[in-house]
């Protein structure tokens, strides 16, 4: 990766490690799957709806481990829904069917759909909550169970958002689902931190993917974001699958129920860099 005019050497300390990333056919997914990779991690790689994406993100995977020496990694494509717990159960029991166990998973997938609060449709309210909210903790489930049964530990990682505690007005339904993915990892950190289980979240903010081209293409729209951003730029997918892997490693074997914010300073509300209120 390359950030700013400086180049940062990819370590290697995934080696060994077999990780599962939701929706990770493109954007943040596409870039955790493929740092995981150049960090030496097997890779599952989660999609719904057409496989291209999902293929596109598997090419880069065996490319990016095989640039960094991990050669004969078993990278795979799973297609299912994380919505709908069928699905989820199918998914793992296919992931530990092909490989001797899993390590860490990375909950990534997510929806989001605008609309005034006072019209929101009961349906999508539910899709939203069903993919974002419930089908991580159902796919945490699964991972835990595994993890407990084998033993020695394991990681999980959820996405989350700066909308965790920054409110998102017209996107009730996303603004629930990421407010209420602190308390789904602050709790099983707590209620697993003794069989050696560890769970985080990352909270990107602004950031450069195809969900967001509308406005990151759109100089004027682009400009008005990065004003409210206190590093004045919009990050990349690049720099938030950094944090994921820091996180996978173990160097980070003393956090856990952490959601460490990716956001530009974000969640330090930038407008007060200005002493307006007192």
């Amino acid at each position: 990766m390359q950030q700013s005019g400086r180049s940062t050497q990819i370590p290697s300390r995934l080696v060994g490690q077999y990780a599962l990333v939701t929706g990770a056919a493109q954007g943040i997914g596409q870039a955790v799957a493929i740092r995981l990779a150049q960090e030496g991690a097997t890779i599952a790689i989660n999609f719904i709806g057409p496989r291209a994406g999902a293929e596109e993100t598997l090419a880069r995977v065996r490319s990016a481990s095989a640039e960094q020496g991990h050669h004969g990694r078993d990278h795979c494509i799973i297609g299912a829904d994380v919505g709908v717990e069928a699905e989820i159960v199918q998914m793992f029991e296919m992931v530990l069917a092909r490989w001797p166990r899993l390590d860490c998973l990375v909950n990534n997938a997510g929806i989001q759909k605008e609309s005034p609060s006072e019209a929101l449709d009961i349906e999508a309210y539910r899709r939203i909550l069903d993919v974002n909210l419930t089908g991580a903790m159902l796919c945490a489930r699964q991972a835990i169970a595994h993890f407990v049964e084998r033993g020695g530990g394991g990681s999980i990682i959820n996405c989350s958002s700066v909308h965790q505690i920054i409110p998102k007005p017209g996107y009730l339904a996303y603004s629930i689902s990421k407010g209420a993915m602190a308390n789904l990892t602050r709790t099983l950190a707590l209620e697993f931190a003794g069989r050696g289980i560890r769970v985080n979240a990352v909270g990107p903010g602004a950031i450069d993917t195809p969900l967001n081209a509308a406005w990151t293409g759109d100089q004027a729209r682009r400009a008005a974001v990065e004003g409210h951003i206190p590093l004045g730029r919009v990050g990349t997918v690049e720099e938030i699958a950094a944090v994921f892997a820091f996180l996978a490693s173990d160097d980070a074997s003393y956090v856990t129920g952490q959601t460490i914010y990716a956001c530009g300073g974000l969640t330090l509300f930038g407008e007060f860099r200005d002493n307006w209120a007192s």
